[in-house]
């Protein structure tokens, strides 16, 4: 039996609000959790209840960190800093060589005191994310060549079945014709 399809908006009965909202925040606390601890990635949420009372979770040493670099990605983006470079508009990643290029073009002495701590965590994430995707896809292919050697040893394994079989009917065979061949020549 499934679920009922709640229509959004707002709960009229007091108490099943005040059940709703308690319901709904542990859920996306424990969702910006689970992204925080499979991603990798920095999360804060804030929670005002209609009371005043606060809420709020977060996965770095403390809000203040998280809300510092969210401030300063907001004005190095008012600014046109480099940032800009390291994300594509759409906020998707680099390819892998044109990070390594970015990375080492950034670091070269001149211009290294010229990037924030901000910029570097930046780079520093876009490099553990790559590296964790290059690890994800050795190991995936890793487990295809495993799985394809697993197959091809079963067909090996059945093929020398086969072979075993088609090996002791031809000695059932031979020892057929010895017998029949005794007995042909006693009669005769």
């Amino acid at each position: 039996m499934g679920r009922k399809k709640l229509e959004i908006k707002r709960i009229e009965e007091n108490s099943a609000r005040m059940v709703c909202f308690s319901k709904r925040r542990n859920g996306l606390i424990k969702k910006a959790r689970e992204l925080s601890i499979l991603c990798d990635v920095d999360v804060a949420a804030i929670i005002f209840s209609k009371r005043g009372k606060l809420y709020q979770y977060c996965s770095a040493d403390s809000i203040s960190q998280v809300l510092q670099e969210y401030q300063s990605r907001i004005e190095s983006e008012k600014d046109g800093c480099d940032t800009e470079e390291l994300y594509s508009r759409n906020g998707d990643y680099l390819t892998y060589g044109e990070l390594l290029k970015t990375v080492g073009s950034e670091l070269k002495e001149p211009r290294v005191e010229q990037l924030s701590v901000a910029d570097l965590g930046l780079m520093q994430k876009q490099l553990e994310t790559a590296l964790m995707e290059i690890r994800l896809t050795k190991t995936k292919l890793m487990t295809d060549a495993q799985s394809s050697l697993q197959e091809k040893e079963k067909m090996l394994e059945e093929e020398k079945k086969n072979f075993n079989e088609i090996v002791e009917g031809n000695k059932c065979a031979k020892k057929k014709k010895v017998v029949i061949d005794l007995n042909i020549a006693a009669d005769g």
